[in-house]
């Protein structure tokens, strides 16, 4: 069999390391879907994408995300860097500074900013709507808050093709500190048919205005260091619930720093309309040995 080229990413990274990997195949076209996921069940990765060619009129590429469990429409980290991985392949260039992705959720716009080691990807959210807000919106809320005073927006499920728990924090220092009951997370996450939690809290640090962490409990994993689909989520609550705040334009996120990481993502809102992204590195490039066509 022909060997396939491989790039291993680290997404939102602030500095090598920081991000999030991901793991991207080229020229599988002729794998199926069985043999996609055996390779993504291998990698163990948290997801593996698969570029091909697009099989719908005015999309630069497609791509099929899976899970070491399962394939998946659309996620936030391998969308930025399967678009990432398809400019540096040579696959696609963007037109009017927009990249046309093609997965499961549909195509998806792609903003290209800057070039080179500047160049920042940014996705469009795919919408949202807000499902429940208010601590006792769910029984097992104040469970998985528990330890942890809430900011000024209340907590709300919001839905926005993966359904994410958000919850605003007192303060930077509290949610940084915070040594959450993963227990508790899942159970909500599991009851409410749910990612899991993702908390926020506001900062005045120069670099960033914004911390997340994110537990996704949901999909089996303890605390995620950079989540793209999550923070479009809370870029769009923030835009929806203080339409003149200081937020309202955009700001930049940092994540990951509690379990050895150091992401960061950016969020732009204009007119109501949320992209989320940052940059990404290409740790891996190389070819793929993989007999499973």
């Amino acid at each position: 069999m022909p060997a396939l080229r491989y790039l291993h990413l680290d997404v939102f990274a602030a500095t090598h390391g920081g991000g999030n990997h991901l793991g991207v195949v080229i020229g599988a076209e002729h794998w199926s879907g069985e043999a996609m996921q055996r390779y993504a069940r291998w990698t163990n990765l948290v997801e593996t994408t698969f570029l091909l060619p697009p099989s719908t009129s005015g999309a630069s590429y497609r791509v099929r995300i899976f899970t070491p469990h399962k394939e998946i429409p659309f996620a936030g980290h391998p969308s930025v860097g399967s678009a990432h991985a398809a400019l540096a392949c040579g696959l696609a260039q963007p037109v009017d500074g927009l990249l046309w992705q093609e997965c499961g959720a549909g195509v998806l716009p792609i903003r290209v900013e800057g070039n080179g080691a500047d160049r920042r990807l940014l996705l469009k959210s795919p919408g949202e709507r807000v499902v429940h807000t208010g601590r006792d919106a769910h029984p097992l809320l104040a469970a998985a808050l528990g330890g942890i005073g809430t900011g000024a927006l209340p907590p709300a499920l919001v839905d926005g093709g993966r359904c994410w728990w958000l919850a605003e924090v007192e303060s930077e220092a509290a949610l940084r500190a915070w040594q959450p009951d993963h227990s508790a997370i899942g159970a909500l996450a599991h009851a409410s048919d749910s990612m899991g939690l993702c908390a926020f809290a506001r900062s005045s640090h120069p670099d960033y205005q914004l911390v997340v962490r994110a537990f996704p409990a949901g999909v089996g994993i303890i605390e995620d260091p950079a989540s793209g689909a999550a923070n479009g989520l809370i870029a769009a609550y923030i835009a929806q619930a203080e339409p003149h705040g200081p937020l309202a334009g955009g700001y930049t996120v940092s994540q990951g720093r509690e379990i050895g990481h150091d992401a960061q993502l950016v969020a732009h809102i204009m007119d109501g309309t949320v992209w989320i992204g940052g940059r990404t590195h290409t740790i891996i490039d190389g070819t793929l040995d993989w007999n499973d066509a």
